[in-house]
């Protein structure tokens, strides 16, 4: 007898936004532009996916990029953030840190500005509605780009950093890890955190451990994008504990992309007895085909969480969030109540 994972608060702080899209919606608006998607995003879904090698990756990059160039005026990038609002509220988040590049969409929209301005506006929108979880926004960089480009967005975050639904609320860098030099964007984060944004860098799922305390040396973020890879050298471990820094477990994506052979061999537990905050993603559910509660679900049944482990796991979500503070206390007294009730 378990109490629904659907029903548990969460905060969301690893979703991508093209692969929070749903699969019906990519393949409508490919339908609409007059585009053909890879047969792994129509008949053959859920895509078989491995990034252990180059090539793996590149099998992967060709799919999402192929969804994003889906999504190509204002009323896609509308209707992306607002069903990502809706489904997350589906399984129980109250609050959704949505990670965004501009300069993906740029080209069609006249520019990063204005791109992000429409990602914001939608945001603020969906917000307000009673079925939606809250939307704030984290601005990515892409590690495939120059270390400049990522300034260049780092001031357009700070420009738009706010608190609370509509806001940019944090900087973060993503796209694989085994590209560009992780320092070299150092400068970009200090702007960012002067801003007074959340510094969220992925490390440590497609690289080792070596990769985390990089990144933890010469970015000093508030969160890592999975380093799930730092329970291979108890030192780096130890490093990320005495920081102080929350980690966004993906396991969903950890195995999908064969970092890990089955989801029994996520290092989840190992983490959390370390005493390392931890916050569950789905990070690209159209690719990977989980979502958020699957990730629950997945320490629940594979993982050996009980239901006071899986709501240890949602307050951590929303005390390493950057959710304002009444959506905070009202979901933590919202999970002491799941807890409380009979499981049925």
């Amino acid at each position: 007898m378990v109490r629904p994972v659907e029903e548990l608060p969460k905060a969301h702080l690893h979703l991508h936004f093209t692969g929070s899209a749903r699969v019906d919606t990519v393949r409508e608006l490919a339908d609409q532009h007059g585009l053909r998607l890879p047969d792994a995003l129509t008949g053959d879904y859920p895509p078989q996916l491995s990034a252990r090698d180059e090539r793996g990756w590149f099998r992967f990059q060709r799919l999402y990029d192929a969804a994003r160039a889906a999504v190509r005026d204002e009323d896609d990038l509308r209707r992306i953030v607002r069903e990502a609002a809706l489904d997350d509220a589906a399984e129980g988040s109250r609050w959704l840190e949505l990670q965004v590049d501009p300069t993906s969409y740029a080209p069609r929209l006249g520019g990063i500005t204005p791109a992000l301005e429409i990602v914001l506006d939608e945001a603020r929108s969906v917000s307000a509605r009673s079925d939606a979880a809250q939307v704030g926004v984290i601005v990515a960089a892409s590690r495939i780009r120059h270390p400049l480009d990522a300034r260049t967005l780092a001031r357009l975050a700070a420009r738009y950093a706010g608190d609370g639904p509509g806001a940019v609320v944090g900087f973060g860098l993503s796209n694989d890890e085994r590209r560009g030099v992780t320092e070299e964007f150092a400068p970009a984060f200090e702007i960012a955190r002067r801003a007074g944004l959340a510094l969220v860098p992925h490390a440590g799922e497609l690289l080792g451990p070596t990769a985390v305390e990089t990144t933890v040396e010469s970015i000093h973020p508030d969160r890592v994008g999975h380093g799930v890879r730092s329970t291979e050298d108890p030192r780096v471990l130890d490093l990320v504990a005495d920081s102080g820094i929350a980690l966004e477990v993906c396991p969903g994506s950890n195995v999908s992309l064969g970092v890990y052979g089955s989801p029994e061999e996520v290092p989840l537990r190992a983490i959390v007895d370390r005493g390392i905050p931890v916050a569950l993603g789905a990070d690209d559910p159209l690719l990977f085909g989980s979502r958020l509660a699957d990730q629950y679900t997945t320490a629940r049944e594979e993982l050996g969480f009980d239901d006071e482990g899986l709501a240890a796991l949602a307050r951590g979500s929303f005390e390493a969030s950057r959710a304002p503070a009444e959506v905070k206390a009202a979901a933590l007294k919202d999970i002491d109540a799941w807890l409380a009730a009979p499981a049925g």
